[in-house]
Formats: structure tokens, C-alpha cells, sequence
């Protein structure tokens, strides 16, 4: 679906949203959902789709002549894929997620098949004269990774080029334009702009060149044009705002750096305001419960008042630190409905998904927008709807609110 004054901006959700493993539990989602969605909101014309395939699913359709009749399904319905969902790599609902949404990690082996699997079935589908994203995970979990562990930095660095060697024979052979979009994340390795401009000119920049030069066979400052083309970042606003940081200094940060935003996520956290005395955070901890709930992590990032961040890694056994005295405020990394900007005791970081929108329109640092809530099954019940009806409503909200 395009947006914008001019219908520049393609505008999509994530199937990560939709219950399912194996290739035709995908395939039935698709047509269950995208469809209806096409005909309430751009009938006759082209509608995107963002695809999440697992690890089990990429494999499956890249066997016999399954891509080639996906992409006929595609075309039957008048639908079209411009961007994956490459972070997680196994199931992702109805059992224990948790950390393992990281696993494997860009140290291992299966985390580059995966992606170039991936990057293959995106070339394929990409109509022509279209580029296309990734999105993946921020290289690792941070608690997996020693503070400073050079070894680490050095191989999830060279497992990166790895895949954009890929890419770059990919784009040779057929033209088509792939970038990986890595997606800073809370507890993630990369977690903030900072810490994504740091990798950046640490090292894919430099040993990443160094790298990509010797195996490509270009001269090193090409090797790095490459790299700013091929990898790219997956800007969520939830995660984003997790980070407490502005919109406009984030994108200054990544601009002055050559760094691109080959995808902008768009979805809200859970915020709750903490204001002095014992009587309304008592209220916020009892409301609270219903989120802490055992298939994602939750992570908490509260502001002090001195300004200052603290950080625990999942809601579930530390809402009770919401009496934290020092505390002004928390934000969860629970991907609350984007159309919501307050329910009941809590807030939702609406408000910088709307700042992320007007940086947009003046700047169009990035044309491919995806729509990802994905916790509908794990909401609290006054919060669930019926889903085709709340996706469409997450799509008419960002329609108006974008214009």
C-alpha cells in the first residue's frame, strides 16, 4: 500500500504477527489476511507484503519449484514482497521465546545460510526496479558477549561481509538491490544509534573493507560504498524510543556517518509515568501484571530523575522495582497496538512514531515502512480485538496520521 502525497512510501505489516511453523502455515496466513487487507485498503492496485520466513520456512521454499509458485500466489492476489523478517530464526509464538529470538547469532554459521537464503528468495520476488531489506538481529544478545570481547566483534563482523558478498553477486547477476537492515534492539549487541555508528566505523568499515576488498576484488573505498549500500539499518521506533532518543539526532548521527535506514519498524511501547508517593505506583503495579507475560522479553528501561537510565531485562520479576524512588518514569518493550495512544494507568510512545513521520515527509530518508505489532495473542484482554479488524485499523491510523 502506498502513502504520501505522492504514494512514495510503500507501507506493509509484518507476518510475523500470525501464529504458524512450516511453509504452509505461512502460505495459509497469507491468504487468510492480505488479501482482505488489499480490498478494504487498495483494491486494484499492487499490495506489499512483509514477509517473515523462519529458518525451517526459507529452506522449504527455496526446494523444487515452491518459490516459483509462491510468487505465482503473490500475483494471483495482486500481492507483492518488498521486505523480510530475517531476526527471528525459529517459532516465534505460543511457546518460550525469550532471549533465544537472538540464536543463532551472527557468530554462527546458520545466521549467514539463513540470511543468504533469504536474500535469494527477496531477489526472486523483488519486482524490477524495486530494492529490497532484511531486517536481522543486532549481531547478539549482549548478555551472551563478554564487555569488550574483541574475538566477538572480529567475527560477527566477518560473518556480516559474508552475506554482502552474497548480496553484491546477487545484484551483479540480476540487479536486483538487497541490503541487510540491522535492527538495534534493548539488550541487543547494538542497541542505540551510538552504538550502531561505532560498529560501523570500528569495523565493517574498516576490517569489514579491509575484507570485502580481498574478496571481491575492489579497491578498499569501494569496498566500503558497498558495504553503506548493502548494510543499512532497521529503524524501529518502538526500540528507538526504549533508547530515549530523538528521532532528528538519530538519523543526524547515521547521516554524518553515511549510514542508511533501509527500513523504519513501526510500533510503540508500553510507558508508564512514575510520579513521588507510594499510592499510584502501588496501581501501576497491579496493572502491570497482565504483561508480564512468559513468551517475549519485556525489557525495562527506566529514566531516573537525574537523567540518568537504568536497565532490567524482562518485566517478569522486577515490577515491583516500579517503587523504585529514583524513578520518573519506565518504557517497556512490549510492542503495545500503534493506533493507542493511552489505556487505562499507561501511555504508548505514539508520539515518536509521529516525529518519526514528519522527519519523513521533509527528509524521505527511507521509502519502505512496516507496520509491527506482533504480541496481539499475548495482550491483556481488554486490549485484544479481532485481528483482521486491528490490522487494518494499525494500517487507517498510519495512513492519517501520516498525511
Amino acid at each position: 500500500m502506498r502513502i504520501g502525497t505522492d504514494g512514495s512510501f510503500e507501507l506493509t505489516y509484518c507476518t510475523n504477527i500470525h501464529p504458524g511453523n512450516g511453509l504452509q502455515e505461512v502460505l495459509a496466513n497469507l491468504r487468510n489476511y492480505a488479501p482482505a487487507l488489499r480490498e478494504r485498503l487498495a483494491p486494484d492496485k499492487p499490495f506489499g507484503v512483509g514477509l517473515r520466513l523462519s529458518g525451517r520456512e526459507s529452506s522449504e521454499l527455496l526446494q523444487d519449484d515452491r518459490l516459483q509458485r509462491f510468487k505465482d500466489l503473490l500475483d494471483e492476489h495482486g500481492l507483492y514482497v518488498f521486505t523480510l523478517n530475517g531476526f527471528p530464526h525459529g517459532p516465534f509464538h505460543r511457546q518460550a521465546v525469550k532471549a533465544d529470538v537472538h540464536a543463532p547469532d551472527w557468530r554462527s554459521e546458520e545466521r549467514v545460510e539463513y540470511t543468504v537464503r533469504l536474500a535469494e528468495i527477496l531477489a526472486y520476488l523483488l519486482p524490477e526496479g524495486s530494492d529490497g531489506g532484511i531486517s536481522t538481529s543486532p549481531l547478539s544478545y549482549k548478555p551472551w558477549v563478554g564487555h569488550g570481547d574483541v574475538t566477538v566483534w572480529k567475527r560477527v563482523t566477518h560473518q556480516v561481509v559474508r552475506v554482502v558478498e552474497a548480496l553484491v553477486r546477487l545484484r551483479d547477476s540480476g540487479g536486483k538491490l538487497v541490503h541487510l537492515d540491522i535492527e538495534p534492539e534493548p539488550d541487543g549487541l547494538l542497541e542505540n544509534s551510538v552504538e550502531v555508528v561505532r560498529f560501523y566505523e570500528e569495523w565493517l568499515l574498516t576490517a569489514g573493507a579491509q575484507q570485502l576488498a580481498g574478496s571481491t576484488g575492489v579497491s578498499v573505498e569501494e569496498a566500503r560504498a558497498l558495504l553503506l549500500d548493502h548494510v543499512r539499518v532497521c529503524l524501529d521506533t518502538c526500540h528507538m524510543s526504549l533508547a530515549y532518543e530523538d528521532p532528528g539526532p538519530v538519523l543526524d548521527r547515521f547521516e554524518e556517518a553515511g549510514i542508511r535506514v533501509g527500513k523504519v519498524q513501526i510500533s510503540s511501547a508500553l510507558k508508564a509515568i512514575l510520579p513521588a508517593g507510594t499510592a499510584w505506583r502501588e496501581t501501576l503495579e497491579r496493572s502491570l501484571l497482565p504483561f508480564a507475560e512468559s513468551t517475549y522479553l519485556h525489557q525495562i528501561v527506566q529514566r531516573n530523575r537525574d537523567g540518568t537510565l537504568k536497565r532490567y531485562h524482562d518485566l517478569a520479576g522486577n515490577i515491583s522495582r516500579v517503587h523504585d524512588a529514583d524513578a520518573e518514569q519506565w518504557r517497556i518493550h512490549f510492542h503495545v497496538p500503534i493506533f493507542v495512544k493511552r489505556y487505562g494507568e499507561f501511555y504508548s510512545t505514539q508520539d515518536d512514531i509521529r516525529r518519526v513521520f514528519d522527519l519523513l515527509r521533509r527528509r524521505a530518508f527511507c521509502r519502505h515502512l512496516e507496520i509491527e505489532t506482533y504480541t496481539w495473542e499475548v495482550l491483556p484482554p481488554d486490549l485484544k480485538l479481532d485481528l483482521l479488524e486491528s490490522i487494518h485499523r494499525e494500517y487507517t491510523w498510519v495512513r492519517d496520521a501520516f498525511a
